[in-house]
Order: C-alpha cells, then sequence, then structure tokens
C-alpha cells in the first residue's frame, strides 16, 4: 500500500485529469440508463401474477390498461373522443359502448350490471388498452397525449397513469433533493471542519464518484426510480465521513513529517487501511438486500454497494490529489472548528452507565413492540400527493362508479359461454365484486353473435386466452380485496387450472407476501454478515453480539416511533431500513469498541478505557452521523413521493439515534459485560494479569488498613 499511496501523491495531476475525463462517460452512461418506474415489475417473474402479465403483452398485445371517466359529455361527443384517444400513439384500443354496438341501438339493451359498470348518472367510463406494458416509455407518452386531448370533465385512472405521475414528479424533484443535501453537507462541514474551502473539495470528489456510480448503471440496462433518487444523497450520506477521516489524517501527519507530500502518502495509507474496515460493514449492509426475492431490492443492493466502493476509490486517490494541488488555497481558508471538543463530557457518562444500562432496559421492550406493529401501507398511489391526476382520477372513480379496482382473468379459449356465463355468476356474488365483464356478459342473450364485430372479438379473445374483466369496491392493497382475489382465484381455477387472475391488485397482493418474507430474510442475513465483520475484525465471540444488539436496539426505537405517533410508513420502509441503518451506522460502535479494547488491552481499567474509547471517538462519532443526518434530512423533508420520503427521514433520524445508542448505551455495556469481554475475546491476556494484580493489591491494602485499625 505504501507504494500505492505514493503513486498517487506523485501522480496527482494526472489521477485529477483522468478523473475529470471519465465523466464524459460516465454521464453518457447515467443519460442512457433507463428508469423504471413500475414498482411492481419488479415481483418474481415466476410468480402467476406476472406470468399473467407477460401473457397479456404476448397474445393480447398488451400489458398495460386504463380506465377513463368522461363527465357531463352527451353520447355522440363521447364518441367523437374515443375516436381523438384511439388516435393517439401506442393506444392499442378504447373499449366502449360503440365498440361493442353502432350508437342508433339504445344502451338501455345492454345487460343491467354492464351498463351500470361503465355510467353513471353524469359519467361515463372507458376502457384504454395500450400496445406497451404499463412502465414502458411509450405507455407514459400516450398518458400523456391523452390528458391533453381529453378536456377538464375528463379522468384517467390505473397503474399506467401513477407511473407517469410518479415519473414527472421524481425527475422534478430528484435534482432538488442533490441541491438540498448539498447545502446541509456543506452546513455540516462548516460547522465540523477547519477550512473554508475543503467542504468543496470533498463535495466535488464525493459528486465525482457519484456521476461514476450512476454512469456505470448502464451495465444493468435500467434502475427503479426508488434507486435513481436515493444513490446521490444515499452515498453522500455513507461516504463523507472517509473524506474527514483523510483530512484529519493529513493534518496529523504534516506535523510528524517534513514534506505536505508524505504526510498525504501516510494519510492515504491510514485511511486506507480504516475505511476498509468502516466500509465492508456498509457494502455487507446493501449487498443482504440483494437477498430479497422482491428484485428492487437486488437493484438498490448493486447500486449502494458499488458506490460504496467508488466512494472508497475517490476518497484515496482523487481527494488527495485535489487536496495537495490546492493545499496553498486551504491554507488561506483556515478557520478554527466551530464544533467544541468533548472533554467533560465522556467522564460523565462513564460514571453514570446504571443510568443508560436502565434506560436500554426499560426502553428496549417499548421500541420492539412500536417496531413490531407499525403500520405499513401497499398501495402506491398513497406515496403521491393527492393533487396529481392520476390520485384525482381515481377519487373521480370511486365517486361515480363506486368501484376502486379493476382487475383481469385469463381464462382458456375453449371455455364455453355457459362456462364463462357460470363462473361470472358465481364470482358476482363474492363480497365486493361489482361486475364481471367478458364478451358474453357485456352482449348478453339479447343481442346476436354476428353484431359484434370480429376486432372487438380479437380484443379479448386470443388463440390460447379469454379476457374477463373484474371489477371491484375494494381498494387495492386492503385485506378485503386479497380476500376477493383468493376466492376469485379459487373459482376460476374449478372451473380452469390454467387460468390466471392478474392486474394491479393481484400483484399487491403478491407484493404483500414476498415483502412479508423479505423483511426476515434481509434482516437476519445483514445482522450475520455484520457479525462475521465484528468477529474478524474484533476477533471476539461476544463483541459481535453486544455491538449487533446496540445498533438493532437503535433500529427498534427508529421503527417503533411511527407506531406511536400514529403514523402509517411505505412497505419499502419496513423492508431495507434496518438493513441500511444497521450496516451504515454500525461503523460508529466498531470505532469506538477498538479503541475501548486496545486502552483495555494496554492494562487500563474498564472505567478508564471507556472513558479514553469516548473522549477519542465521540467528535468522530458525532461527525459522522451528522454527515448521514445532512444528506437524508432535507429529502425526506421536502420530497412529495413519500416512498422516497419516508425513507430519508428514517435514516436520518436512524443515524441521530445510533449516535446516541452508540455514545450512552455502549459505554454502559463495556462496564457491565467488560469480565466477559475481556474473556471471551483475543488480546486482553495483559488486561486480564492487570485485574488480578489490582485485585491483590487491593486485597493487601485492606488487610493493611484492618490491621491497622485493629492495632
Amino acid at each position: 500500500m505504501n507504494t500505492i499511496a505514493r503513486g498517487i501523491v506523485k501522480l496527482r495531476f494526472v489521477i485529477l485529469v483522468v478523473a475529470i475525463a471519465l465523466l464524459i462517460p460516465s454521464a453518457i452512461g447515467y443519460l442512457n440508463t433507463r428508469v423504471n418506474y413500475d414498482i411492481l415489475s419488479y415481483l418474481p417473474g415466476e410468480i402467476e401474477t406476472m406470468k399473467g402479465q407477460d401473457i397479456l403483452e404476448e397474445q393480447f398485445g398488451t400489458g398495460a390498461y386504463s380506465l377513463f371517466i368522461v363527465e357531463g359529455m352527451d353520447a355522440k361527443d363521447t364518441s367523437k373522443l374515443k375516436s381523438k384517444i384511439e388516435e393517439v400513439q401506442h393506444v392499442k384500443k378504447v373499449l366502449w359502448y360503440d365498440s361493442v354496438l353502432d350508437l342508433s341501438i339504445p344502451m338501455d339493451m345492454l345487460p343491467q350490471k354492464a351498463y351500470e359498470a361503465f355510467n353513471s348518472d353524469n359519467a361515463t367510463m372507458m376502457f384504454v388498452i395500450f400496445d406497451e406494458t404499463t412502465s414502458s416509455d411509450g405507455t407514459m407518452d400516450a398518458i400523456r397525449n391523452i390528458r391533453k386531448v381529453a378536456n377538464k370533465q375528463c379522468f384517467l385512472a390505473g397503474m399506467s397513469a401513477i407511473v407517469t405521475d410518479t415519473k414527472d414528479l421524481a425527475e422534478r424533484e430528484t435534482p432538488v433533493y442533490v441541491m438540498i443535501a448539498v447545502i446541509l453537507a456543506v452546513i455540516v462541514l462548516s460547522l465540523t471542519m477547519d477550512s473554508y474551502l475543503i467542504p468543496l473539495f470533498f463535495l466535488l470528489s464525493i459528486g465525482m464518484a457519484i456521476v461514476y456510480n450512476l454512469g456505470s448503471n448502464i451495465m444493468f440496462g435500467e434502475i427503479s426510480f426508488i434507486t435513481k433518487s436515493l444513490t446521490a444523497v444515499l452515498q453522500l450520506g455513507v461516504t463523507l465521513d472517509y473524506s474527514i477521516f483523510l483530512w484529519h489524517s493529513f493534518e496529523e501527519e504534516k506535523a510528524k513529517t517534513d514534506t505536505k507530500n508524505e504526510a498525504m502518502a501516510h494519510a492515504i495509507m491510514a485511511t486506507f487501511s480504516s475505511v476498509i474496515g468502516s466500509s465492508i460493514t456498509t457494502v455487507a449492509g446493501f449487498i443482504a438486500l440483494c437477498f430479497m426475492s422482491f428484485r428492487i431490492g437486488l437493484d438498490l443492493g448493486l447500486v449502494m454497494a458499488k458506490g460504496v466502493l467508488f466512494g472508497v476509490v475517490s476518497c484515496i486517490t482523487i481527494l488527495p490529489s485535489m487536496i495537495l494541488v490546492f493545499d496553498s488555497l486551504l491554507e488561506k481558508t483556515r478557520h478554527k472548528p466551530l464544533l467544541p471538543e468533548f472533554d467533560r463530557i465522556p467522564k460523565w457518562i462513564a460514571k453514570h452507565y446504571i443510568i443508560f444500562a436502565a434506560i436500554f432496559v426499560c426502553t428496549l421492550p417499548v421500541a420492539i413492540y412500536g417496531n413490531n406493529n407499525t403500520a405499513v401501507y401497499y398501495d402506491l398511489a398513497e406515496t403521491l400527493p393527492k393533487t396529481l391526476p392520476s390520485t384525482q382520477a381515481n377519487i373521480e372513480l370511486d365517486k361515480n362508479f363506486s368501484m376502486k379496482n379493476t382487475y383481469m382473468l385469463l381464462v382458456d379459449a375453449n371455455m364455453t359461454s355457459k362456462d364463462i356465463n357460470s363462473m361470472s355468476d358465481e364470482i358476482k356474488k363474492v363480497k365486493g365484486v361489482d361486475a364481471v365483464l367478458s364478451l358474453d356478459s357485456i352482449v348478453g342473450s339479447t343481442i346476436p353473435d354476428s353484431f359484434i364485430p370480429d376486432k372487438v372479438k380479437s380484443e379479448l379473445q386470443s388463440e390460447d386466452y379469454k379476457l374477463v374483466i373484474v371489477t371491484s369496491k375494494y381498494k387495492t392493497a386492503s385485506d378485503e380485496i386479497n380476500e376477493q382475489i383468493s376466492k376469485v382465484n379459487k373459482i376460476v381455477k374449478s372451473y380452469d387450472k390454467k387460468s390466471m387472475v392478474v392486474g394491479e391488485a393481484p400483484c399487491t397482493k403478491d407484493l404483500i407476501t414476498i415483502t412479508n418474507h423479505d423483511f426476515n430474510v434481509v434482516n437476519w442475513v445483514s445482522i450475520g454478515c455484520v457479525f462475521a465483520i465484528i468477529f474478524f475484525v474484533l476477533k471476539s465471540l461476544s463483541l459481535p453480539l453486544i455491538l449487533v444488539a446496540v445498533i438493532e436496539f437503535a433500529i427498534f426505537i427508529n421503527m417503533g416511533i411511527p407506531y406511536f405517533m400514529n403514523q402509517t410508513l411505505p412497505f419499502i420502509a419496513s423492508v431495507v431500513i434496518g438493513t441500511i441503518q444497521l450496516g451504515s451506522t454500525v461503523d460508529y460502535a466498531i470505532l469506538m469498541t477498538t479503541r475501548f479494547c486496545k486502552e483495555r488491552a494496554s492494562g487500563h481499567t474498564k472505567k478508564e478505557a471507556t472513558q479514553i474509547a469516548l473522549s477519542t471517538s465521540m467528535k468522530s462519532v458525532i461527525v459522522s452521523a451528522l454527515s448521514f443526518f445532512s444528506a437524508t434530512f432535507g429529502v425526506g423533508l421536502i420530497s412529495s413521493i413519500d416512498m422516497i420520503g419516508a425513507l430519508c427521514m428514517l435514516m436520518a433520524r436512524g443515524a441521530i439515534i445510533s449516535m446516541f445508542v452508540v455514545l450512552l448505551v455502549l459505554p454502559a455495556m463495556y462496564m457491565i459485560f467488560d469480565p466477559i469481554i475481556i474473556r471471551s475475546s483475543l488480546g486482553f491476556a495483559g488486561a486480564i494479569k492487570a485485574d488480578s494484580e489490582r485485585k491483590t493489591d487491593n486485597k493487601k491494602s485492606h488487610s493493611l488498613f484492618h490491621g491497622h485499625h485493629v492495632a
């Protein structure tokens, strides 16, 4: 490493030129990486609902549909509007009354249920079918163009509309996220650094690492909008303290060496050895996400693990080069750090460790209860503001048709009309089912088959499957709709074992089942990985248990707070926040514990070692936590997308909670479990011997005192 460090110092100008040049291909890669805004598309491809989506696309030429509500418009004008919508690119078909029958035939001839399903007192509804999938660029363009064609009395509901609004909102807000994170990071760095200019170099080097990370995502083809929105702020938050460590090491080495080049070489070596240990736990946390069946975990986990690695490389190559090249400017912008030194607080914490141990014991059951009972929601429409067109359309759909949901059945093309009608009658009896619409049920027995255009038949029937539409009064992700889907699926399977129930609500039902399983898998994988890393780093059996327990306590508090505040979290938060908080903040505990072990092994008492560990680590832990907080808090505050805002707010709060728990509860653990720690860890033979000698000296002192007293 010594040779590499000296090479970095020697080639600092070359490194900066190469670093700037690499921004060009990275920017090209970033601009050409597609962003997926459909969360449900990350469900495992082998489950039935996703196979059904593929069949819809392959055999019916669609994977997407929307409900279009028209208010206060007569039949002729509605028909004209329908024709205009059909001309929009990527709209495959618009199904309405005139798709089946001529307008000269009264709507009253439709079966009552079919009529009521698509008409209310003041509104009528069309079924818009697209020729591409829910989140494809073509479908989203079509949604925007339909809105341009329609007037204010028209509303477009459905998953494709939600995805389109999510994309438009995320693209507007993501640059603001980065700006807010940078501003807050500058404030934190101004408080903790001794130069006005060094925060700029920190942010420039990390910014380059972020661009490299985002640009290299082109290898995946596409990333999720959650990953795109979080990558910059999360990478800034978890890698900023690497830069701080390098700067502090450089400052220390300058006092010991003759030249700044020599000082930087030593600083790079010191930073690399420290940052590698710190980054491994963070990477482990993100890699744990890759074990999720819900593939958005793989998406976020790989991108962020890669981002941490880019952050480490940037910290030991680009940042040292910047500091050396602009050293004279940095010297001119020196100032006294505004963050005070902590001298008395560590002694006070070590002295009152029993209080903090008692707080831990009393708070733990409450935190676990809150964590286990925090409510989550799965309806993706709820993550968006109520003012968006898609959410307004859902409100109108419910108001005019008492309909909150539409999903589809794929049944055997050879199923007879008699069986389809019989199956439909059974499904209609299921609680909450509003209507069951197939070609047979729409036209009824009063209209001859010859009246139905062949083109319409082809839209609702392929070579292998017939399409049946079910409308429901129940909301997506509710217990009622999930129970309804289970019953409908049972009925459909009794007529055709190969049939499938597909659509947003069935996919969301699968999402609930899968993420509940993923929550346990990710938690145990992340705990196992971090435990193993701590075990090898500290060479101890007891310390991994203590450190993981302390950070898990912080996670329980963080995830339990929403329960006591009566807040409902988006489902993704409950799955990923634990592993992100564990991987990102266990470093605080490792940093302080490493120093405790060093001081304890050198012969200090447990109280002395605890005080020294606190006094030397407190500032670093606070700066690291504030860095993470600054990168995420602002985004949590301003994001209009609750899935992004809630995640960032939890990460920001989690960093601060972990900081307090590490600084207050962990020292109490040192004091209480010291006898177990020194006997279950390597390298404490000196501590055990010193303790034994102190006990012997105390006994002798006691005997002498007692003998003198008797005399």
